[in-house]
């Protein structure tokens, strides 16, 4: 159990900085001759909604004492955030980053489309900036969390799944809220 442990924790590491890395990589790639996905960014953002909501019933069914549902969640909620993943990086392959207030869409935020904003920019960006981080930060907890339950090491699965939680939902909910602030902004 011992080596099997280790070969897992080291899995789990090497994916939790390869994943991010990737992805930020990735930013960089334009696939060329494939116009800009647009009709990505709705069904990404579902994702992440319908995960927040299965997350919160697997918390309900291992409540009610039902381990298998609750497994059975994680797992879509697990494989939801992965299809999540890939959509995102599909879309910004094939288009630049929308611009937050950029009504014209010119690629700029002018002094004018700033001041139509007032402080609304500020929650945009300390939602989408603490979205980022914690949706980094998140990798190793859903990981270590999840691999604690399939050793069957409950008490310390139970332990991490009090932190792993939150800070799911909340990746999951604010890529929503964020998704809904820019979505007027995203180039028609």
């Amino acid at each position: 159990m011992e080596q099997v442990n280790k070969k897992q924790n080291s899995l789990i590491i090497a994916l939790s900085i390869i994943i991010p890395i990737a992805v930020a990589l990735l930013f960089k790639v334009r696939i060329p001759g494939v116009e800009r996905l647009g009709f990505l960014p709705p069904i990404y953002a579902t994702t992440n909604a319908v995960t927040a909501i299965l997350l919160v019933l697997a918390v309900i069914q291992i409540k009610k004492g039902n381990r298998v549902l609750h497994e059975k969640l994680i797992k879509a909620s697990m494989l939801l955030s992965v299809l999540f993943l890939l959509l995102y990086v599909a879309y910004h392959a094939t288009a630049d980053a929308t611009k937050f207030g950029d009504v014209n869409y010119d690629g700029l935020v002018s002094e004018a489309e700033k001041l139509a904003l007032g402080s609304t920019a500020y929650l945009y960006y300390f939602l989408l900036l603490t979205h980022i981080v914690l949706s980094i930060v998140v990798i190793p907890f859903v990981l270590f969390t999840y691999a604690r339950a399939s050793n069957q090491d409950f008490e310390r699965h139970k332990k991490l799944a009090k932190i792993t939680f939150p800070l799911w939902l909340y990746v999951a909910v604010t890529g929503v809220v964020v998704y809904i602030m820019i979505s007027p902004y995203y180039p028609v």
